[in-house]
């Protein structure tokens, strides 16, 4: 569904020294800088995927998604989503996508929420029973009759979110561009949209490559990941394989503090203890514990997401799936 070959989006910014004399000298040589936003990028995207875009800040991330749905034109390499060219922007192409940024909004303010939903239905040339049936399908999936009749301005910011994936799935698209689409909700609203992302992705087969910064998205979602730095890709492949990759220790956890259980590697965390080892070691380093220790409370943990993900970028590029 998506194919991404050589990809390379540059800027060229102006530079100036700082004063009067700089601003002087740039009214007749301005010197420019190339910004590498995107950097070779490759990769290949199922049909009914659901797949991870990760980054730190300035990665290139949003930068992508605007290229892939026809927003940005590439500086060079190839691109086709849904078989088409996007930045040709046919409206075929346009049927097909959708693009929801959590920090930029289509609805409009002084109106209800069904008004720019009709305006969408308007613009995509949606017969008005099938846009019935897919509102109300949304609509009930989300939980979001009560807000229909509500000017957009008197919304909460998650009765809006809500409102911004109705709209932008009331054409049925068959790719989802997903930037930041929790950012800002409380927990049991990113929670709501999560499920209703998952739910979507499986009643209607659509690709979804998704951002964030919440973790949490990221694995409830996509079982694939897409990491990239300074616009280059560091990873390609599963989440579980990448775990196993970048931290394959496990913690073994205690509950209340038992001092007997230092000798054999746990350290005090909190009202608990903890002991770090390699995972064919968790089995054996639990035996000695409730040897010493048997009316223990213990758990074993992985290692958070978060902390996977800020090791690639600390220790390098792991080996990607690709």
């Amino acid at each position: 569904m998506i194919e991404v070959a050589g990809l390379c989006k540059t800027y060229r910014v102006p530079v100036r020294t700082p004063g009067l004399g700089g601003a002087f000298r740039s009214l007749f040589s301005r010197e420019v800088k190339e910004v590498h936003a995107v950097s070779d990028l490759h990769f290949r995207i199922a049909a009914g995927e659901r797949v991870g875009f990760l980054g730190p800040n300035g990665a290139g991330k949003t930068t992508t998604l605007k290229m892939l749905s026809g927003l940005l034109y590439p500086t060079s390499g190839t691109l086709k989503v849904g078989g088409f060219v996007p930045q040709e922007r046919h409206p075929s192409f346009l049927q097909q996508i959708t693009l929801v940024m959590g920090q930029k909004q289509q609805l409009l303010w002084d109106l209800p929420a069904i008004e720019s939903f009709e305006l969408n239905r308007a613009m995509y040339g949606v017969e008005l029973a099938e846009f019935r049936r897919t509102l109300d399908e949304l609509v009930a999936m989300l939980r979001a009759e009560p807000l229909l009749q509500k000017p957009v301005r008197n919304l909460s910011l998650g009765e809006r979110m809500k409102c911004e994936l109705i709209a932008a799935l009331v054409h049925r698209p068959s790719v989802l561009f997903l930037d930041e689409p929790t950012i800002g909700l409380d927990v049991e609203m990113q929670v709501q949209v999560r499920q209703f992302i998952a739910e979507h992705n499986r009643s209607t087969g659509a690709t979804v490559l998704l951002t964030s910064h919440y973790m949490q998205d990221i694995a409830a979602l996509t079982p694939r990941l897409l990491i990239i730095d300074q616009g280059r890709l560091r990873y390609d492949g599963d989440l579980e394989a990448l775990s196993r990759e970048v931290a394959p220790e496990r913690r073994v956890v205690i509950r209340s503090m038992v001092p007997q259980l230092l000798p054999l590697g746990f350290l005090p965390q909190g009202d608990g203890m903890v002991a770090t080892v390699p995972a064919g070691e968790t089995n054996a380093l639990i035996q000695r514990t409730l040897a010493v220790a048997p009316l223990v409370e213990l758990g074993v943990e992985v290692p958070p997401l978060e902390e996977i993900i800020g090791r690639v970028f600390r220790e390098g590029r792991p080996r990607s799936e690709a």
